[in-house]
């Protein structure tokens, strides 16, 4: 009697699990008992609730059904057929910000429930920054919250099939076709509204056509999907057995991903679910008060003002000690925000110890947050006060919603008084580009490794140009502002000069800022800052890192040698291979290196309309072809340079050479020199 009532007490608050013999069919109404393999944040709360990210930032989670399913059909032809299956979930997207949420969550079908070399983020748990596309098949369903250009995203609100890859083969903004009187009309939905969904995935194997639908919890399943894909599954699930389940990531938005109930199917429909089984979802906010809380709640407050007064000189010092400004217009940018006291323990209250660098603009130290155990770097930076502050952290916020591979990821900031910000960054432990060109107690790099930088470079400034909201001008590119992570590839950092403007107009500039020996010479002239003004910081970076010598160096008798005309000579001259860095020791593709040279001479040329885009210059490298010839007759670029900047009455600065740079921030040394920022 005792058994059997427990079987109708779980049976009515779910996690009891139904299967058919052959694991083949199964359903479950919460997941309270269910053996799931769950990995990483993964877990199954008290009511049988499915969670599977909670507000731990940049982590990943997965749930998977234990037992594999078999998805062909053995017969005597010698391609076996994929059987049709059918599966539907409630699921429900919760943020802790009301319009904002995190990436999303995924129904996915793989030959294995190991996913640990995938990254968070935008690669939902199921792939990484290294492979963009899977290395076994795998078929998933996204309800994708964030919009990633890297993987052709419709927006910040879709459903998307994906097949080995993240890139959808077909994705549309989420929302279903009701089936009333209004003909079957489309409605949309929000993927984040924090209220429960229904998804049906569904195969037919003999039409071979893959369906997913979408609607509220409690409306029916509509008559027309939402997506409709003809694809034959067979190669897909030539493993036979492959396992069935969800993926979920985090990245830096406090968002839960919940799964109320599954079911599954082979060769018919899931079983319908019973919503009145389901587990509640968690109340969001605090609970309403009661009677007695609002007689008792003067009283308590005078009891707590009392032990204010009492201990009042402790929390004047320690206000003081994490003071920090905050405005009532700051609240739109919360998410980015990170307190000062979160900073200065991450960082050991600033100590020399973990001081990266120091530069131009402010010093950098590295820091590691509690939670999540996330090594960051922190940028302290005095904000020009001819500027609106709140333009600037509009700004800086703007910037921190870049997403690239090869882009240093801008966290958020923290505003102590008007004048100082601090900017957080990821951390890069093998710090600048800068320290491993010209640093001779560092090991030289390998030219595939420049090459590869290179290419990382130009694919994060196209971005910046052309495939994001807005054109971003980086206005500082140079060694010292490319990063390196643990596997040697370039991250394009340090976006304290950084401008935004619509596309299709101009960037509101009229100060000079940058660094001497990257500063075009129509910049200098007219302080007017254009993306051919960051192509030709680019071709002096290029010519930089081919031939391991400053853009500006002392010859002899003290003369100026300037880079981009010593490399001219030696292209007039036919050695242009002679300009490649002797640390290499001639160990160099000679057709890479040649491409680098005559396209860093290219992308500097003193008349902007003579430069390439960057689209043309991502061209080049990835496809190796030649860059167009140079005209026979120049006037000596390094010379026009540096008679426009000579005229220029700028304050200029010399800069001091760090002990050491290791991530964000850190700035070039010896006989470069930087003209101080006036404004963005």
């Amino acid at each position: 009697m005792l058994v059997l009532l427990l079987f109708i007490l779980l049976s009515r608050h779910g996690g009891v699990a139904t299967s058919s013999d052959d694991g083949q069919q199964f359903s479950y109404h919460g997941f309270a008992g269910a053996n799931l393999t769950l990995d990483g944040l993964a877990a199954v709360l008290p009511g049988g609730l499915l969670a599977l990210t909670n507000f731990t930032q940049q982590t990943k989670a997965h749930a998977f059904h234990p037992a594999p399913i078999h998805f062909l059909i053995s017969n005597k032809s010698p391609a076996a057929t994929a059987r049709s299956f059918s599966t539907s979930f409630v699921f429900a997207i919760v943020s802790g910000y009301d319009g904002l949420s995190d990436h999303g969550l995924a129904f996915v079908v793989a030959p294995t429930t190991d996913f640990s070399a995938a990254n968070a983020g935008q690669y939902l748990g199921l792939l990484n920054a290294t492979n963009g596309t899977a290395g076994s098949p795998i078929l998933a369903v996204e309800l994708d919250t964030i919009l990633t250009p890297e993987f052709r995203d419709i927006n910040s609100n879709h459903v998307g099939i994906d097949v080995n890859s993240l890139v959808s083969s077909q994705a549309k903004p989420a929302g279903y076709y009701a089936d009333d009187d209004a003909g079957g009309a489309f409605r949309n939905l929000s993927l984040n509204s924090r209220e429960p969904m229904q998804v049906w995935v569904d195969y037919d194997g003999a039409s071979r056509t893959l369906d997913v639908t979408l609607a509220p919890v409690h409306v029916p399943k509509p008559r027309t999907p939402l997506l409709s894909e003809a694809i034959d599954l067979s190669e897909l699930m030539a493993a036979d057995a492959m396992y069935v389940g969800f993926s979920a990531s985090s990245g830096v938005v406090s968002t839960h991903h919940y799964v109320l109930g599954w079911s599954f199917a082979v060769d018919g429909p899931a079983p319908p679910l019973d919503l009145s089984r389901l587990p509640p979802l968690p109340r969001l906010g605090p609970k309403p008060r009661s009677r007695a809380l609002l007689v008792a709640l003067p009283l308590a407050t005078a009891s707590l003002a009392a032990a204010a007064l009492a201990a009042g000189f402790l929390l004047a010092w320690r206000r003081r000690r994490f003071a920090e400004v905050r405005e009532d217009w700051e609240h739109e940018f919360g998410p980015h925000r990170y307190a000062y006291k979160d900073l200065h323990r991450a960082t050991d209250g600033f100590r020399d110890r973990n001081l990266l660098g120091v530069g131009g603009f402010g010093r950098v130290y590295k820091g590691v947050l509690s939670e999540p155990n996330l090594e960051i770097a922190v940028k302290r930076v005095s904000h020009d006060s001819r500027q609106g502050v709140r333009e600037f952290v509009a700004e800086v916020v703007s910037i921190g919603r870049l997403r690239h591979r090869n882009l240093v990821q801008l966290l958020g900031y923290c505003r102590r008084r008007d004048d100082q910000l601090l900017l957080v960054y990821d951390y890069m432990p093998n710090g600048s580009l800068e320290k491993h060109l010209h640093d001779p107690l560092a090991a030289a790099i390998t030219w595939p490794q420049r090459h590869s930088i290179i290419k990382g470079v130009a694919s994060g400034l196209l971005y910046l140009h052309e495939d994001w909201d807005k054109v971003v001008l980086h206005r500082d590119i140079k060694p010292s502002n490319v990063l390196l992570d643990e596997q040697m590839n370039g991250h394009l950092g340090d976006f304290g000069l950084a401008k935004l403007h619509d596309h299709g107009t101009d960037a509101q500039t009229t100060h000079v800022v940058g660094t001497m020996g990257y500063l075009a010479p129509e910049l200098v002239r007219t302080g007017k800052a254009t993306p051919l003004t960051d192509v030709f910081a680019f071709g002096v970076f290029l010519l930089e890192v081919a031939c391991g010598r400053r853009p500006i160096e002392h010859g002899e008798h003290n003369s100026r040698v300037v880079l981009v005309d010593w490399v001219l000579e030696h292209h007039r001259g036919g050695s242009i291979l002679e300009a490649v860095d002797p640390r290499l020791a001639g160990k160099f593709d000679m057709e890479e290196a040649a491409l680098v040279l005559r396209l860093g001479l290219l992308c500097s040329h003193p008349l902007p309309d003579a430069r390439p885009g960057m689209r043309k210059v991502v061209q080049y490298l990835e496809r190796g072809q030649p860059a167009p010839d140079l005209p026979p007759a120049y006037v000596s670029y390094g010379m026009l340079a540096l008679m426009q900047i000579e005229g220029f009455h700028s304050h200029v600065m010399s800069k001091s050479c760090p002990t050491s740079a290791t991530s964000v921030g850190a700035v070039s040394c010896g006989s470069s020199v930087t003209v101080l920022a006036q404004g963005r």
